[in-house]
């Protein structure tokens, strides 16, 4: 198996990728955060391993190889969250630290009970797809609850982990995966939005808005 250092640099590539399964170095640089100098080193040193493969524009994209191991670390990383929140009493903002300091370190003996333990899920807390053993994992495309318009409705399906704050700041309103939301009005210039989650109405910001991945209902396509 390879490095963590790697390790870590494939999870980046596979959930920065395009379309077209490519990304940019400086997008690599700017998520981990570190220079666009350190980038181009590890991308060369994984190229080497045929981990990574050079695409347009001076953009690379993931091997099969490469693909494999980011599929596997983000199931380490997915599962664990899960499990620290059901079953060690962690809230959902503080999961994600925590799984970044053990998905490494796992066994796979490990990660089958405790993909036993929690009944076989298939999304995190934050609603994010579990890969399979087998390496396999959906990837839909949602849009997010700034693209809803007034009296459409939707459920969210994810929120984004990134910001801890943010994270918290979304449990007060109840904006969590698999609750319905309703878009009740638009300020516009990108003004704030109201929408109503549980019978309750709450005015949020559009960078929260964006943060909120959802899946219409039928007939609000």
């Amino acid at each position: 198996m390879v490095g963590t250092a790697v390790q870590d640099y494939l999870k980046a590539i596979f959930k920065l990728r395009d379309l077209e399964g490519l990304v940019a170095p400086s997008a690599v640089a700017a998520r981990m955060e570190v220079s666009p100098a350190a980038v181009s080193k590890m991308v060369k040193r994984m190229t080497e391993l045929n981990l990574v493969q050079p695409g347009g524009n001076h953009r690379v994209g993931l091997t099969p190889a490469g693909e494999k191991i980011a599929l596997e670390v983000i199931r380490h990383h997915r599962l664990l969250e899960t499990y620290l929140m059901q079953a060690l009493g962690y809230s959902w903002d503080q999961v994600d630290v925590e799984a970044e300091k053990l998905e490494h370190h796992i066994s796979e003996e490990f990660e089958d009970r405790i993909d036993a333990l929690l009944g076989y899920p298939t999304h995190d807390p934050h609603g994010d797809p579990i890969p399979t053993r087998d390496g396999r994992m959906e990837e839909a495309v949602r849009p997010t609850v700034t693209e809803m318009e007034p009296g459409q409705e939707a459920v969210i399906r994810r929120v984004s982990d990134r910001d801890p704050a943010m994270l918290r700041y979304m449990g007060t309103l109840g904006l969590y995966p698999n609750t319905p939301i309703e878009m009740v009005g638009k300020e516009p210039y990108g003004g704030p939005l109201r929408v109503r989650v549980s019978g309750a109405e709450h005015v949020i910001g559009q960078e929260l808005a964006n943060n909120l991945f959802i899946e219409p209902r039928d007939g609000n396509q």
